[in-house]
């Protein structure tokens, strides 16, 4: 990343030299300023994952603990999933396509907490309705109930790859008019196994927009949204679960009790009239954080696609992801699409990349006509800056040219980045002796030849000339920036796998590339 910057006889060192040529400063002067600009645009990235919103705070109440051992539970499946039913409440999501590790055949549960649960159903205005203790009359697929008022409930759970579809029928016998308020709420613990940069915790679709409160927001202060229509749920990592009422003028409510955190919504009663029937539809998703997985369930649930946090670089990450999943599809493995996309995008950068070692070839030989500059008007500074431009403009080049690669693989850097970890089909894939790309490398393999391939493009671009002048600020950025190597290796050790894969990658390209570049220059 900071290749081009690591050249005595760069544009950038010799701007550098005439902008601070009497200052005195340290050693690490020149490469403490990179590393802070380096760190500053990683934290205000890290801010930008995440979408912060005004909310209203929530009524502070209690969950109410009810016994619900003596309701038969009764198991629904897919081809995606299967989960338990246990009257109001669905629980133990199991998705049948991820596993829980690499090493493990047990696949992935949703709401599998001895308190985590989905329950959904309706509260009745003037009679009764099923509680979440309720013994419900299982007849094949329908679950029915009757009100001591002459109301019949008639539930039917299906399940449509990862959406659960609940349909409440609210059949009024009596010769009264009753009103219900569809309710649902999600009940389950923190996660503490998701990444930094990808966003966990509440998840609520509310007037058209995506909402994300996480966890330690939730914790401080309750939430609550009013919303037409929407969905509200939590997020982990890979996965999401989430509840959509198709009944409009809705109050979406989350907070924290203890170590449950808990989301609920209700909605606009429904009047039922005497002699009447009405249906009441809620979609459950319990599922992959998935664009293919998300869009299916987008006919069910309006706006779901939209969870997914593509990160400020989105616009990348889309097409970085979707051209990953392509490759992969042919070569059957995650890691060697990473390969081909790295040498793909190095190749599509190749003529900015020759431009700015050309201009670098040329700026070393101005290196004496701009000595003679710095030496003429070293009491002049703003005449020194006009007569370096002259000088760039008369050998076609610019200063900041050879950062230009750089600068270009930053947004790179941080879109593939959120790629990678957002990425479920990433998750436990496997390259070489790495068992998950979107973790660490457990051995610290792929960091430090990341850091050996730094070192060497350094070595190669390197003319280093010794000075014991205290002044001389280009020869001290130099040496700071031989510590980059080192410093990199260390903070992408415990980066994504598959992140510190392309990082190498692109590096070895970049060395055969500067070979060839100066062979055709020196010819």
């Amino acid at each position: 990343m900071v290749q081009y910057l690591d050249n005595n006889n760069s544009g950038f060192a010799a701007w550098n030299a005439n902008r601070n040529n009497t200052a005195k400063k340290g050693k690490l002067g020149g490469f403490l300023w990179w590393f802070v600009i380096f760190m500053a645009a990683w934290y205000a990235m890290g801010l930008m994952f995440g979408k912060k919103t005004d909310t209203v705070p929530a009524n502070d109440t209690t969950v109410a603990v009810v016994d619900v051992s003596n309701v038969p539970v009764q198991e629904i499946a897919s081809d995606k999933i299967t989960a338990n039913v246990q009257g109001l409440r669905i629980s133990n999501v199991s998705l049948k396509d991820f596993q829980e590790s690499a090493k493990s055949d047990e696949t992935v549960k949703l709401l599998a907490g001895e308190n985590a649960y989905a329950e959904i159903g309706v509260v009745g205005v003037g009679t009764t309705a099923p509680t979440a203790d309720t013994a419900w009359t299982v007849n094949g697929e329908t679950y029915t109930w009757r009100n001591t008022d002459g109301v019949v409930f008639n539930r039917t759970v299906a399940v449509d790859d990862y959406v659960i579809i609940i349909n409440d029928e609210i059949k009024n016998d009596s010769k009264k008019d009753f009103s219900f308020t569809p309710y649902a709420r999600i009940q389950r613990e923190k996660d503490n196994t998701s990444s930094a940069g990808v966003y966990t915790g509440l998840v609520v679709y509310a007037n058209k927009d995506i909402e994300h409160d996480d966890w330690r927001a939730l914790a401080k202060k309750p939430r609550a949204y009013t919303t037409v229509n929407g969905f509200m749920g939590f997020a982990d990592q890979y996965w999401e679960t989430v509840v959509d009422i198709d009944v409009p003028d809705q109050t979406i409510r989350a907070q924290k009790y203890g170590d449950i955190y808990q989301s609920d919504v209700s909605a606009r009663a429904v009047n039922v009239a005497a002699g009447e029937s009405v249906d009441v539809q809620t979609y459950m998703y319990a599922g992959p954080r998935d664009s293919s997985a998300l869009r299916g369930a987008e006919q069910h649930i309006s706006g779901i696609d939209k969870t997914i946090d593509y990160g400020w670089f989105w616009f990348l990450a889309m097409p970085m992801l979707w051209l990953i999943n392509a490759i992969n599809a042919i070569v059957m493995n995650y890691g060697v699409a990473i390969i081909i996309m790295t040498i793909l995008l190095r190749l599509l950068m190749w003529p900015l990349t020759r431009k700015s070692y050309t201009s670098m070839a040329a700026m070393q030989k101005m290196q004496p006509e701009m000595q003679r500059i710095q030496k003429l008007y070293a009491n002049d500074k703003q005449r020194m800056q006009m007569e370096m431009m002259k000088l760039y403009q008369t050998h076609k080049t610019s200063p900041m040219s050879g950062c230009l690669p750089m600068l270009i693989q930053i947004p790179i850097f941080f879109a593939l980045y959120k790629a990678l970890l957002i990425s479920v089909q990433m998750r436990n894939a496997h390259f070489l002796w790495i068992s998950d790309l979107a973790v660490m490398d457990p051995y610290f393999i792929l960091p430090i030849l990341m850091g050996l391939s730094m070192w060497v493009q350094q070595r190669l671009q390197s003319n280093v000339k010794k000075s014991a002048d205290k002044n001389d600020v280009a020869a001290q950025t130099q040496r700071a920036m031989r510590w980059m190597p080192i410093i990199f290796t260390v903070m992408f050790a415990w980066m994504p796998a598959g992140l510190v894969l392309y990082w190498t990658v692109s590096n070895l390209f970049g060395i055969l590339q500067m070979y060839i570049i100066k062979r055709k220059i020196s010819k």
